[in-house]
C-alpha cells in the first residue's frame, strides 16, 4: 500500500490515533492543536485557492509554513510566544508525517528545521501579602457567590494551583482534618497533593457544609452546579482587582490574572526559604529549571545578596566642563 501524502487522511489519523489514542492528550492541548490547523488550512485555502481537503503535504513546504507564521504576527497580531506554540503543533504533525509519508522526508525535515522565535521574557507579576489581603476582602461574603469567590481566591493564593486544576476540583478531591490537602491532576496527567493551611481548610470545610456534602459535586461550581469556565474566573479576578485598588493602590500597577496567584504562592515559598526543587514539586513543574523565573523576580532576595557584599569605595564628584579653549582644540 502506497503511503498517503494527502493532508486530510494524515491529519485525521494524527488527531485520532496519535493525539487521542496513543498520547491521550488533555482537552486543552487537543483544542490548541485543532485551532492551529484550522488557522493553517484556512490560510492555505486563501493563498492556494483550493479546498482544505484537496491539499497535500507538497502544498505546505517550509517557506509556506514560514509565511503562515509571519501572517499570525502581522495580520492576527499574535505575539512571538503564540507563534511558537502554533509552530510546536505543526512540528508535532510533521514528525508524525515523517513516519507515515517517508517519501516527503526532505520537505518534512525543512519544516522541522524552522526555528522558534526568540522573545523578551518579562519579569513575572506576583502579589505581596498586603495585596493578597486586599483582594480577599473584596468578595461580599454575605452572598453565596461572594463566599464561593472568597474560597476560590484563598485556595488559589495558598496552593498555587493552575486555573484548570482549580475549576476541575470536586469535593472528593479535598481531605479535611489532620493532614488536610487537596488532590488534583495537573499537566501530563500527573496527580499531586498540596497541603492546606488551617485557615484555608476551615474556609473550605464551611463552604462544603453550606453546599451539601456530595463527593462528585464541583468544589467551586457555578450557580447551576456546573464547572466554572476560565473566562468566568478571569472576569471575577479582574473585577475584584479593580475594586481592591481603592484600598491598595499598588494593584493598579500590576496585571492581575488567575495565574498571578500561582506566581504569588511560589514567591511566598521562595521568600520563606524553601528550596526551589521543593517549590517545583509543590507547583507540579516538570523541571526544576522552570522555577528559575521566581529567582529572577525576587528583588528582596537580590537586596539581601547586595547587603552581604562590600561596596566599592568611590565618591560622587561634581561635573566640571573643560576649559573653552581646550574643548575647542579637543573638537578639532
Amino acid at each position: 500500500m502506497k503511503p498517503s501524502s494527502e493532508i486530510a487522511p494524515l491529519l485525521e489519523a494524527f488527531f485520532v490515533q496519535r493525539l487521542m489514542a496513543q498520547r491521550q492528550v488533555s482537552p486543552h492541548t487537543l483544542a490548541s492543536y485543532r485551532d492551529t490547523f484550522r488557522l493553517l488550512l484556512k490560510f492555505a485555502e486563501a493563498q492556494l485557492h483550493r479546498r482544505a481537503s484537496e491539499l497535500a503535504l507538497v502544498d505546505l513546504p517550509a517557506p509556506f509554513i514560514a509565511k503562515f507564521l509571519d501572517h499570525l504576527e502581522s495580520t492576527r497580531s499574535n505575539a512571538a510566544r503564540s507563534r511558537n506554540q502554533r509552530l510546536a503543533a505543526i512540528r508535532s504533525f510533521f514528525r508524525y508525517a515523517a513516519v507515515e509519508a517517508p517519501q516527503h522526508s526532505a520537505l518534512i525535515q525543512r519544516v522541522l528545521a524552522i526555528p522558534s522565535k526568540r522573545y523578551t521574557r518579562p519579569l513575572i507579576d506576583f502579589l505581596d501579602r498586603a495585596e493578597i489581603e486586599a483582594l480577599l476582602t473584596q468578595p461580599n461574603r454575605s452572598t453565596w457567590i461572594g463566599r464561593r469567590d472568597h474560597a476560590l481566591l484563598l485556595l488559589a493564593a495558598q496552593t498555587g494551583l493552575r486555573l484548570s486544576e482549580i475549576t476541575g476540583l470536586k469535593q472528593q478531591d479535598v481531605t479535611l482534618g489532620a493532614g488536610a490537602h487537596v488532590r488534583c491532576e495537573g499537566k501530563g496527567r500527573k496527580e499531586r497533593a498540596t497541603p492546606l493551611t488551617k485557615s484555608t481548610a476551615a474556609v473550605l470545610k464551611a463552604w462544603i457544609a453550606e453546599c451539601g456534602t456530595n463527593a462528585d459535586a464541583r468544589l467551586l461550581p457555578t450557580a447551576r452546579g456546573g464547572r466554572l469556565s476560565a473566562d468566568a474566573v478571569q472576569h471575577l479576578v479582574r473585577k475584584y482587582a479593580v475594586t481592591a485598588c481603592r484600598t491598595c493602590p499598588s494593584l493598579a500597577r500590576k496585571h492581575v490574572t488567575p495565574h498571578v496567584f500561582r506566581h504569588t504562592a511560589a514567591m511566598e515559598l521562595l521568600q520563606a526559604g524553601v528550596d526551589r526543587s521543593l517549590i517545583a514539586i509543590w507547583l507540579g513543574h516538570e523541571s526544576v529549571e522552570t522555577t528559575q523565573i521566581y529567582l529572577a523576580a525576587d528583588l528582596a532576595m537580590k537586596e539581601e545578596i547586595l547587603a552581604r557584599t562590600r561596596p566599592l569605595k568611590t565618591a560622587a564628584t561634581r561635573y566640571r566642563p573643560d576649559d573653552r579653549l581646550l574643548a575647542f582644540l579637543q573638537a578639532l
